[in-house]
């Protein structure tokens, strides 16, 4: 008999247990996430009336795959230019939350005595709010549309990259065991470092790749690869330093920024939701009820310092943000839960052997409590606002409710800012890619070149080869925006800018030559003065190459067009909002996409015929049909199935549109269900009688398609071959005709032809 396994028995016992429980969680309307855990513990050791996971140790690595899986597709749905462009309100609403929640966390360990480690991790934990979790209340609560959700949702994007900052802390604090501010700080600079190098690099070649071969990328072809990508990333990031997950989650933002990442996305879905499960899975293994039961005064701890923190510190992250503060109490009470993240730093930990065993299950405990709580504490949220707003003293009302999101928003910047940032920008990232160059020509091409060539040979070969590699970045790093049309303006302006200006090219310039320098300063063991002075005349050939200049003007240009690609895609296919929508929000109004469905009764009826905008306020901005897009319509404009509608109104005006949208589409009733017999398509030999009313008539005058909704497919010859109808062809006695309609047609026109 074949020997199953262990590996695949235990596999079936969690995907069986898996399947059962997430049905029944589906049907209560949970979180599958809480289904997978309660299986875990289902099929776990601590669980003694059903069968157990035998191999622990393979799971673990399966739930690895799981992590590194969740957090490829996490960096797909990431866009650093998003988070650019979200401007400050975002940024400083997340970070107060971050830190607040981080403290409190950790006084809470402090305070049950729990080891410094424990309670450090205990705050990463407490820091992060679940997007799965918090976009399902949302989508159940039908508030999706409204302004705050939106805030929320952007808040969250934060979390998630912020997420992965905080893991690679935590990595290094449980490798040195110390919290010192000069390593922490090395730490940040070499994770500032790779992040700069991997996504400039893989931006710059993924995209041409993608490209290149697109005609070979089918689904199958381009699911390899990408996994490919993906593993083969998580892999050098641990190589370097970090975290696999890490790694995949740089590579999938990558490959956000392409046009190809919603069809990646669609492609990993699946591997995603199966690993996915069985890292969740795990997780629930883990708990032990008899730890629980010990630790049960802990839990309900954590569980209020959840809900009154992110209540507290959430509410007063969105206010610092610039957001009234009924607004901001629907934010902070929203985010009172704790999710995928708390589970994969909580993993973290243990695979690092820092924290104790008991914090994984608490935690989970923990997760599961809040999950069920976040409902509640999103009703609760206008009723607190209510209260709230009773006890305060009137000055602070005044000033708290003309609060927007507009009075944080910074004036266009001056000239000087502009053009300094954009230097910083520069000089940051082809320095960063310059030392890369220098640092894997003498770690890697020096090396091999001196096990091939003399000494001397193989360092002036290696010097050549990577000065000429490097020129057009540091030509760039030297050259880049003393052209542009703010440096002329300046230079323009006012006299006493031009020194200031010319400054900034000279320190640019000196950086160069310090890189230059370092490089035949390590190769060639010739006097300073020499090596100096050959890295100045480098530096002027450098400027007055016509060829590096068009070559790194070429190079910026690709770079740029891989940048915007997915924009302009979207663009195209009309998936990106106007840019007007963020200035909406500081008018108490915004954009809200909704989809047409296709059994919508608005679908063919004109925009004048519907009359929206008085029905129920709100006012359309564009229709969006395939890659065609039609702003501003008018009356005599047409709603189909399947269209995209860009809405503009405020909260209660978009909730009554969306629940009117809904009550569009047609239910069949159980008489259309029981006549689908009758309306079966069926194809039918018929002949014509000499009685038949068709007989004289052409084809194309006798009505079959308008009348009887059949159609004649051919007329069969005496030898038994079928000849194609000709519309012009009379009906006579004898014809044999093969007809395709519904079979209550058929019956009918029967009735007809015999």
């Amino acid at each position: 008999m074949e020997q199953i396994p262990t590996l695949i028995q235990d596999l079936a016992l969690i995907l069986a247990v898996a399947g059962l429980v997430t049905l029944v969680f589906k049907r209560l309307k949970q979180p599958l996430v809480l289904g997978y855990i309660v299986a875990g513990f289902i099929a776990g050791p601590h669980f003694s009336y059903t069968p157990s996971v035998q191999d622990t140790h393979s799971i673990e690595v399966w739930a690895q795959i799981g992590v590194i899986a969740l957090l490829f597709t996490l960096g797909l749905e990431f866009s650093f230019k998003k988070i650019i462009k979200m401007g400050g309100a975002p940024v400083i609403a997340a970070l107060t939350i971050i830190f607040c929640m981080i403290f409190l966390g950790s006084a809470v360990g402090h305070f049950f005595g729990w080891e410094r480690m424990d309670s450090i991790y205990l705050g990463g934990m407490l820091a992060m709010s679940s997007t799965t979790i918090i976009y399902k209340a949302f989508q159940d609560s039908g508030v999706l549309q409204q302004r705050f959700a939106g805030l929320v949702l952007s808040v969250l994007i934060l979390e998630d990259i912020l997420a992965i900052v905080l893991m690679v802390v935590l990595s290094t604090l449980a490798v040195s065991h110390n919290i010192e501010g000069g390593e922490m700080l090395y730490a940040l600079f070499r994770l500032l470092f790779f992040l700069v190098l991997w996504f400039v690099v893989g931006l710059y070649v993924l995209p041409l790749l993608l490209r290149k071969y697109k005609r070979f990328l089918n689904d199958e072809t381009l699911l390899i690869l990408s996994l490919a990508l993906c593993f083969g990333m998580a892999v050098l990031a641990v190589y370097t330093g970090f975290s696999a997950a890490f790694g995949s989650f740089v590579v999938g933002s990558i490959l956000a920024e392409t046009i190809e990442a919603e069809r990646i996305e669609h492609l990993v879905s699946p591997i995603k939701d199966l690993f996915g499960a069985i890292f969740f899975v795990s997780v629930g293994m883990l708990v032990d009820l008899n730890v629980l039961v010990e630790y049960t005064v802990p839990v309900i701890v954590i569980v209020l310092t959840i809900i009154f923190g992110q209540a507290i510190f959430g509410s007063l992250g969105f206010v610092m943000a610039g957001q009234p503060l009924k607004e901001a109490m629907k934010c902070g009470f929203s985010m009172s839960q704790i999710g995928e993240f708390a589970f994969i730093i909580a993993s973290l930990g243990t695979s690092l052997g820092v924290t104790s065993s008991f914090l994984y299950p608490i935690v989970v405990a923990v997760s599961v409590i809040t999950t069920f709580t976040t409902p509640y504490m999103l009703k609760l949220a206008s009723p607190a606002y209510d209260a709230v707003y009773r006890l305060m003293p009137d000055k602070w009302k005044s000033m708290l409710e003309h609060i927007t999101l507009g009075g944080f928003t910074v004036g266009h910047p001056s000239l000087w800012k502009a053009l300094i940032m954009a230097m910083l920008r520069q000089m940051v990232v082809f320095t960063i890619l310059s030392v890369s160059i220098i640092t894997l020509s003498f770690r890697f091409f020096l090396p091999f070149l001196r096990s091939v060539l003399p000494h001397w040979w193989a360092n002036a070969v290696c010097g050549v080869v990577t000065l000429l590699v490097l020129s057009p970045f540091l030509r760039s790093i030297m050259a880049r925006g003393w052209r542009s049309h703010i440096f002329k303006a300046l230079w323009k302006e006012n006299r006493t800018n031009r020194l200031p200006l010319i400054f900034t090219i000279i320190v640019r310039s000196v950086l160069v030559c310090g890189l230059i320098f370092y490089v035949v300063r390590y190769l060639v063991p010739f006097a300073d003065a020499l090596l100096l002075l050959f890295a100045v005349l480098m530096v002027v050939a450098i400027l007055l190459s016509r060829r590096l200049k068009i070559n790194s003007i070429k190079m910026e240009k690709v770079f740029m067009e891989n940048l915007r690609s997915r924009e302009l895609h979207e663009r195209q296919t009309g998936k990106k909002k106007p840019g007007y929508a963020e200035s909406l929000l500081t008018r108490d109004l915004h954009i809200a996409d909704f989809d047409l469905p296709a059994e919508s009764i608005w679908g063919g009826r004109l925009l004048k015929e519907l009359n929206l905008g008085n029905r129920y306020n709100v006012h359309i901005a564009s229709i969006i049909r395939g890659s065609r897009r039609l702003n501003i319509p008018c009356g005599d404009d047409r709603l189909y199935p399947g269209d995209r509608i860009q809405v503009i109104g405020t909260d209660l005006q978009l909730d009554a549109f969306a629940k009117a949208l809904q009550q569009t589409q047609i239910v069949e009733t159980d008489d259309e269900e029981t006549d689908d017999f009758g309306r079966e398509m069926l194809l039918k030999q018929l002949v014509i009688r000499e009685n038949s009313e068709f007989i004289g008539e052409k084809l194309k005058d006798s009505g079959l398609r308008n009348r009887y909704n059949c159609m004649i497919v051919g007329y069969e010859t005496e030898a038994g071959v079928l000849e194609a109808p000709n519309p012009d062809r009379v009906f006579r006695a004898g014809d044999v005709v093969w007809v395709v309609g519904e079979r209550n047609a058929l019956r009918e026109l029967m009735s007809r032809f015999i």
